[in-house]
């Protein structure tokens, strides 16, 4: 793909400041760019790299357009300009309509005319697939499940029965969608009793789902993940839980069952939520948070220890195991004080009169 920079001005609603026909090729870092790529600012500490790039143009905020008199880009928001520029540059192949022979297709399963299926691809009894859908080499899709239009899954992924997933949503390899959740009754003799999850997952349209995250099917009812939801690699998310719209969440994340959360929060990575909590709109936890109370308002939240020397952390895991002694020592210190202070005002006082 080839574009001028008034086309990709015109392509990402950008104000253009220097050559409307500079031909562009491609798009890199600042450091890496060469003649007839592009490349981008979002960040002020790398400024200092405008006066060093080769690229032949330049996106970057208001703010920062002083900064640089070569050919630009002028965007409120330069990363997301970026990421438009991107997928410019790498548009999707032309979606071909294929099944390949060594698919195994139930009999009963309802098939668009406009699919793509690849290798070894299995399809269970009374699965629905729409338009435009890409099922990538050795994915299972479980029986009564549905796929819906423009949907793509990468190569094995896997759909447990009766999921469902909306449309223009994306999965990627080794995804599981639909496995039992972990739901065990304990017995008399402390053994468990298995409960049987007969729910389903249903997921909504324009959803993202990272390589090996794995969302378990519900007890009863629906696993439910909203529109726009955002899923990093390797998340576990348990039976019965709900996340809103457009939320976020960022790799090795762990969510127990039943939990609810809300619309447009960020999730960090390694983030660890118990179960049957709820979390409001517009929640931001930070990474290796250990979420075990429901959030019932919308900010910033963290908890856990940052890294430091080891020695200096070892002392302060020292000084942590001792707050609780060192809380009833300075109580007792409070409640002595206050007794001293009445008894020298009763003495001030008697001296007085």
């Amino acid at each position: 793909m080839v574009f001028t920079l008034g086309e990709l001005a015109e392509l990402t609603d950008s104000k253009l400041q220097g050559g409307e026909a500079c031909i562009i090729k491609g798009i890199d870092t600042l450091q890496d760019a060469k003649a007839e790529y592009i490349s981008f600012v979002s960040n002020p500490k790398y400024i200092k790299l405008l006066n060093e790039t080769n690229a032949s143009a330049v996106i970057l905020s208001p703010s920062l357009a002083d900064s640089y008199s070569g050919n630009m880009l002028i965007n409120n928001d330069p990363y997301l300009t970026f990421a438009k520029v991107v997928n410019l540059f790498h548009r999707d192949e032309i979606f071909k309509s294929n099944i390949h022979t060594s698919a195994n297709i139930a009999k009963s399963a309802i098939i668009a005319e406009h699919v793509n299926i690849a290798e070894n691809v299995v399809i269970g009894e009374g699965v629905k697939i729409n338009e435009g859908v890409t099922i990538g080499a050795g994915c299972f899709i479980g029986d009564n499940s549905i796929v819906n239009d423009d949907v793509f899954l990468h190569p094995n992924v896997t759909l447990y029965s009766d999921t469902v997933v909306g449309e223009n949503s994306i999965i990627h390899s080794g995804a599981v969608i639909g496995a039992d959740g972990f739901g065990y009754a304990p017995q008399k003799d402390k053994s468990w009793y298995k409960i049987l999850q007969v729910g389903n997952v249903v997921i909504g349209s324009d959803v993202e789902i990272g390589a090996n995250t794995t969302i378990d099917r519900a007890a009863l009812g629906s696993t439910k993940i909203a529109n726009g939801v955002k899923l990093d690699n390797q998340i576990q998310i348990g039976h019965n839980t709900k996340i809103g719209e457009h939320t976020a969440i960022a790799a090795g994340t762990l969510i127990a069952g039943s939990t609810t959360i809300g619309r447009y929060c960020q999730i960090a990575g390694a983030v660890a939520i118990a179960g049957h909590l709820k979390i409001a709109d517009n929640v931001i936890i930070t990474g290796k948070s250990m979420v075990i109370k429901s959030i019932n308002k919308s900010g910033v939240f963290s908890s856990g220890i940052a890294a430091d020397e080891n020695k200096k952390w070892r002392r302060n895991a020292i000084r942590f195991s001792q707050l609780d002694e060192m809380a009833k020592t300075i109580k007792g210190l409070e409640k002595q004080v206050a007794l001293l202070t009445k008894d020298i005002s009763t003495k001030n006082s008697d001296n007085n009169e």
